[in-house]
């Protein structure tokens, strides 16, 4: 049995006050890697803090950013040495002027792999990423990055898995989200988290707008691709909103290996057998495709939208296809 250790993680971070989220990174990430964890996966612009940025002026947004060879992630870099492990972190990127959803993993050999959120809807100001993340780690598998929302697209995913990645690393902040959808997540009331009830805490984050809304699709994502997937998440609050934590590692039948109920910052660590993903039934599905039928998925239908005003939109999506879906 080929088996490597790997945690995830949930925290508060604190909304912009990069020395107060890296000190929580460093003591969550030692403690994972006590406990025998390689790579220890944090949130999504865990350095920073998240929904709040949507508040901010574009100078603002710009003061707080950093490059990819930054201070910030320079600081994880160092620490990802130190513990011989690898580390990822999410950040706001300047990329000569232009802003990004980022997330940073830091190898213990040197290397940094850096992601830009695919579908980026934050502010204005941030720009969406145009290429997928898929690197060779030291421990001898390709792992692949999507944060968020880019993990929503199955495509995305999809792909992910068709350039290699057998582990996939899906930083978030989510839970508690203010939905357009009848049947999707709904905000959690702030009462709840300040209350301090911690059974009503835990009812409201594993219920219908948290770990709930989560098994609907997450275990699908492993599961149809024959991926490990790495979820790690925000707790807390949110600006205006709650993130659920839930952070949990799933296998590529699309099992839960590990997670925590806790609401509250926490490491969850579990060993994924590696050995698993040649024969997973994702994996025997990615064989039997027909690459040639696909034709559409690449095609304009004219009603995209840009990031932003998919996820705000308040409109009804309708795709009408007559004359592509008539059978011969």
């Amino acid at each position: 049995m080929t088996s490597f250790r790997a945690a995830v993680v949930q925290f508060e971070p604190t909304p912009d006050q990069p020395p107060i989220n890296l000190a929580t990174v460093d003591r969550l990430a030692r403690t994972a890697v006590a406990d025998g964890a390689r790579l220890v996966v944090f949130p999504e612009m865990c350095l920073l803090g998240y929904w709040h940025l949507r508040r901010h002026a574009p100078d603002r947004l710009h003061e707080l950013a950093e490059p990819a060879d930054g201070p910030l992630v320079s600081q994880i870099l160092a620490l990802a040495k130190e513990l011989d492990a690898g580390i990822g972190v999410g950040f706001l990127e300047d990329a000569d002027g232009t802003l990004f959803n980022a997330y940073a993993v830091c190898l213990p050999d040197g290397t940094v792999h850096v992601h830009r959120k695919l579908h980026a809807f934050e502010h204005e100001q941030i720009a969406s990423g145009s290429s997928y993340t898929v690197f060779d780690t030291p421990w001898g598998f390709r792992a692949g990055v999507l944060i968020c929302w880019d993990n929503n697209l199955v495509e995305n995913v999809r792909i992910t898995a068709l350039l290699g990645a057998t582990v996939l690393i899906a930083p978030h902040q989510t839970g508690g989200t203010n939905s357009r959808s009848p049947h999707g997540m709904r905000p959690i009331p702030l009462e709840v988290w300040d209350s301090g009830d911690q059974a009503a805490i835990e009812e409201a984050f594993n219920g219908p707008s948290g770990r709930g809304w989560l098994m609907r699709w997450l275990p699908a994502r492993a599961h149809d691709n024959g991926m490990f997937l790495l979820f790690s998440n925000g707790v807390g609050r949110d600006d205006d909103e709650l993130r659920t934590g839930n952070a949990m590692i799933l296998d590529p039948y699309g099992r839960i290996v590990a997670e925590t109920p806790v609401p509250a910052d926490a490491v969850v660590v579990a060993d994924l057998d590696l050995d698993l993903v040649p024969l997973a039934t994702g994996r025997r599905w990615l064989r039997g495709r027909r690459p040639e039928l696909y034709s559409l998925l690449t095609e304009r239908q004219g009603n995209e939208l840009d990031p932003r005003a998919a996820r705000f939109s308040p409109d009804p999506v309708d795709f009408g296809h007559p004359s592509t879906t008539d059978s011969p």
